[in-house]
């Protein structure tokens, strides 16, 4: 339940602390006053849309707080577990508004998105508002008002989701079936670049390879003749070679033997020289030894990279791209002929997302008709009560052509009046003030089956008056010995049937107007009950007719 609102710089209010209590809380006051800023303070902590003009006057920000004891509430217990925001058995909501219109909103002291709050608020409070009787006039309400009263609306969630799916997924396999002829020709191209690229085989640096053997062919003669002149040079001639030379160098100085640093490390250098020598000649001749003048090998070189040029211009890739190239086409060929068993599998997973929906669909269906017998006899014995003794309301189910996300029927409430009158919509059949009790009594009922803890009721109980009114703050009474109720009211008759009772108050001065909300003690309501019932002037006869009706509640 709601346990605490703290409220700054808000609307007209300066600062404001309530503690609430449960059962029926009763809030009212002259007209202008400011009754529904609390209200509207309260929707702002449940997600509502923030706008610069709610900041007072002269403040930079507003500042609303909601303090909520969840520890009865299992759903907004486990919500918080889940977004890890829980707090024991306590719920902090916070919003905070700036005057040029921005706003940030935290749960548990960590910052959240609006979305959040409006989640989390699903399961805290339900705000049933003046106007409700403007939205009973629109047919997707009722749906709504049957599904939260037979208790369906997860139901319904997942009828919605299993059509989005089901239909998605149908308009895929459509547009896979469309694309047949295209995809058969496809193939066709596919399969021939790749057989084209099977038997080309190139292999994984073999271009790199036929390159340098291109090179070394044609350039076989040169490269034989230079290289054994070199040889020459290192180590194969007849005359001074550089081997013979660093021979005679080492010999030479291996007769001066007189131990100097510099002549022995000139002798290890020139030792390393000759090694290295050695070794150079041994790779060259190894080479050497590979090289052939082969015309025959040279042309068929030339042909295989001519072979690998075209076709890489062909596709417009370079040649080294041809076999990572060759693998897109080989996958993408593949992918494709293995469509038909995806196409297959794509098939069967729409029927069967059918038939869950069908059977989800009819599951819905038997809940709402189950819910909406119920429903039609209890807001009979609330029209009954609010004075409209020959009324009789029907929710009706009509079924629909074809699937929708709302499920296999259309709901729509019906209202007769008058005995011998066949049932008709609300908006064709029902006045102003018969439209406001049947609104109440549809309310009161799906209220009652609410698993939400506090509900608000704003001014819902315009237009009625004297008996009636007397009723509806009777039940309102009895609705508070399940749930916290919250009741703003301008009728004596309801508002002396509240457990506790808020006074609203407007004080202005040169500078500015301010709003206070005051609980009232058992003089004080008495008091306000008395100008409720006579208006500007109350006089003895209304203090004593609202001690009695005071009396006779409390």
């Amino acid at each position: 339940m709601l346990a605490q609102l703290s409220i700054r710089n808000f609307a007209i209010v300066e600062a404001l602390d309530l503690d609430l209590k449960a059962g029926m809380t009763v809030v009212s006051g002259e007209t202008g006053a400011g009754k529904s800023i609390m209200l509207d303070a309260l929707g702002l902590t449940m997600g509502d849309r923030a706008e610069a003009g709610s900041v007072r006057l002269g403040a930079a920000r507003a500042e609303i707080i909601a303090s909520f004891d969840i520890s009865q509430l299992t759903e907004a217990r486990e919500w918080l577990t889940s977004q890890d925001l829980d707090s024991d058995n306590e719920c902090i909501i916070r919003r905070v508004i700036t005057k040029e219109g921005r706003s940030r909103s935290y749960i548990n002291g960590q910052a959240c998105p609006l979305n959040a709050l409006k989640q989390l608020g699903e399961h805290l409070i339900a705000i049933h508002g003046q106007h409700e009787h403007q939205r009973l006039l629109k047919k997707e309400h009722h749906r709504e008002l049957l599904d939260q009263f037979s208790q369906s609306t997860t139901q319904a969630k997942k009828v919605a989701q299993l059509f989005n799916e089901w239909n998605a997924q149908k308009k895929q396999l459509n547009t896979l079936l469309n694309q047949s002829a295209e995809h058969h020709a496809k193939v066709q191209l596919l399969s021939y670049q790749v057989e084209e690229l099977d038997q080309i085989n190139l292999q994984t640096d073999e271009l790199a390879e036929l390159e340098l053997e291109q090179k070394e062919l044609s350039q076989a003669g040169e490269i034989l003749h230079n290289g054994h002149h070199s040889l020459n040079l290192m180590t194969d001639g007849d005359g001074d070679n550089c081997e013979q030379l660093l021979n005679q160098a080492l010999h030479s100085l291996a007769n001066l033997n007189n131990g100097a640093p510099a002549i022995n490390q000139t002798i290890e250098l020139l030792q390393s020289a000759q090694i290295q020598i050695q070794e150079a000649g041994n790779e060259l001749r190894h080479y050497l030894d590979r090289v052939e003048m082969n015309p025959s090998r040279l042309q068929a070189v030339e042909d295989r990279l001519s072979v690998l040029f075209e076709l890489a211009r062909k596709h417009r890739i370079t040649p080294e791209e041809i076999p990572v190239f060759h693998q897109a086409l080989q996958t993408e060929l593949d992918e494709l002929n293995h469509s038909d068993e995806a196409l297959e599998a794509l098939s069967q997973h729409v029927e069967q997302l059918q038939q869950d929906y069908t059977q989800a669909a009819a599951k819905l269906t038997l809940l709402r008709q189950k819910a909406a017998k119920k429903l039609n006899k209890l807001v009979d014995e609330q029209l009954h009560l609010l004075g409209m003794s020959s009324a009789a309301f029907i929710a009706t189910l009509h079924p629909v052509d074809k699937p929708q996300a709302t499920g296999a029927e259309d709901v729509e409430f019906l209202i007769t009046t008058n005995k011998g009158q066949p049932p008709r919509p609300l908006a064709k059949i029902a006045s102003g003030g018969e439209l406001s009790r049947i609104s109440l009594a549809i309310q009161v009922i799906t209220a009652q089956c609410s698993t939400t803890p506090t509900l608000i009721f704003d001014e819902v109980d315009v237009g009625i008056g004297g008996a009636i009114a007397e009723v509806v703050g009777r039940l309102l009474r009895q609705l508070g010995q399940q749930a916290q109720i919250l009741c703003v009211t301008h009728q004596p008759q309801v508002a002396s049937q509240g457990h506790q009772h808020l006074f609203v108050s407007k004080r202005s001065d040169r500078a500015s107007t301010h709003t206070r909300i005051n609980e009232l003690a058992k003089d004080e309501r008495v008091q306000e009950v008395a100008r409720m019932l006579g208006g500007i002037d109350v006089t003895q006869r209304s203090i004593d007719h609202a001690r009695e009706m005071l009396g006779t509640v409390h």
